[in-house]
């Protein structure tokens, strides 16, 4: 089965999901990317569909999973795998937030399809604790890492660590506001458009941190960072995590 590209991308697209709902195995399309990010597309952008099969129902659409061109990004996928792909129990957490801002184009399920998105848009309580312990508990490792490094004269491979803490301890400010930690290239849209509250965590500030930290690990900054994210996991209650490194985190908060 092939796709036929338009002159734009609105036009393949257009094609596409005309095509794809005149099947009966289609029960939904779904879009996500940056064209749902108000502000984001550029004249290069292509168009992200998830195409959702009806399970165990057979369609040629199935032959066009991650087709790419520059009009048209394709995932097809069955019901019961759109149900699941992303959460915890799926274990592609990475593949999550494509679906926080989907938007839906087709749901022949009477809304099916938007409760399944709905689940994927926010962490329950139980998830986001469970992932905040656990990036934790790797942000403080990779930091310690780190700033051991530093103390001891090896600089190069302390901000190697570094760097590896990082998205580390985005996972970490997501994850304790109950929320999908975005693509990199969404991370300034989503801190300016929906923000996570205190002014540390704005982009103006929490921005240039990440950039310092990735430029060349530097100590202060990192030390920042750690006492500004220690304060707000232990308000959220997880200080098992952090009082399990003991005295050893007193390198990370003082020189």
């Amino acid at each position: 089965m092939t796709v036929v590209l338009g002159d734009t991308p609105e036009d393949t697209l257009a094609a596409f999901t005309a095509r794809a709902a005149a099947d009966p195995a289609v029960v939904g399309l779904v879009l996500s990317g940056s064209r749902v990010h108000e502000g984001m597309p550029t004249s290069r952008s292509d168009y992200d569909l998830h195409v959702v099969l009806r399970d165990r129902q057979a369609s040629a659409i199935a032959e066009l999973d991650h087709f790419r061109s520059g009009h048209l990004d394709l995932v097809v996928l069955t019901l019961a795998e759109l149900r699941t792909r992303g959460l915890p129990e799926h274990g592609e957490g990475w593949s999550r937030y494509a679906y926080v801002h989907a938007q839906v184009l087709l749901d022949r399920l009477d809304g099916t399809i938007a409760g399944i998105l709905d689940r994927k848009r926010r962490p329950t309580v139980e998830e986001a604790r469970a992932a905040t312990d656990g990036f934790l508990d790797a942000y403080v490792n990779q930091t310690y890492r780190s700033l051991k490094s530093f103390r001891d004269g090896r600089d190069a491979l302390g901000h190697l660590d570094a760097a590896e803490s990082v998205p580390y301890a985005l996972e970490v400010l997501f994850a304790l506001h109950r929320r999908v930690r975005p693509y990199n290239k969404f991370l300034r849209w989503e801190l300016e458009r929906h923000p996570l509250g205190a002014p540390a965590w704005g982009a103006d500030r929490l921005l240039p941190t990440v950039r310092r930290i990735l430029a060349d690990g530097d100590p202060a900054t990192q030390r920042a960072l750690f006492t500004s994210i220690e304060e707000a996991a232990r308000a959220a209650g997880h200080d098992r995590v952090l009082d399990s490194w003991g005295a050893d985190l007193e390198l990370l908060r003082h020189a």
